[in-house]
């Protein structure tokens, strides 16, 4: 077989190999966003609530993050995420179903300051969050 130096079959080899070492198209083509991420390649998913906690801030800041434990009903994995606004986390009950979303750090990872968190919730009962919080809807009752 021709191996030599510009022979067709070692250039499309080394051409693979190059491209195969860009993060991106190494996530698109092994189909690890499917495998690690717990939501899949979704945007958003629906999530029964566990818990409610605080995380500490990571450095130069301080102050506590709330949190919820959820549940995704899609594949039952259960993650954590961030309540965004003061005041929101005190709508949300255990047993609510929440939809959360990415909050948008790279490669679905944590964003700014939050350890940890890579969701943040952005409905309570298929209402948005936001509007509960400043009173214009009452959450739904389930």
């Amino acid at each position: 077989m021709p191996n030599g130096e510009f022979a067709a079959r070692k250039l499309v080899r080394q051409r693979k190999h190059q491209r195969l070492l860009k993060k991106w198209l190494k996530r698109r083509k092994l189909h690890l966003k499917e495998r690690y991420d717990a939501m899949g390649t979704v945007p958003r998913a629906k999530a029964i609530v566990l818990s409610k906690f605080a995380v500490g801030q990571k450095q130069p800041h301080s102050g506590q993050i709330k949190c919820v434990k959820v549940q995704l009903i899609k594949n039952g994995k259960v993650v954590g995420a961030f309540v965004p606004w003061d005041g929101s986390i005190n709508h949300i009950d255990e047993h609510d179903e929440v939809t959360i979303e990415g909050m948008g750090g790279s490669q679905r990872g944590q964003m700014g300051c939050i350890p940890g968190m890579k969701y943040k919730v952005v409905e309570l009962n298929g209402v948005n969050i936001w509007l509960i919080r400043a009173g214009r809807k009452e959450k739904p009752k389930r």
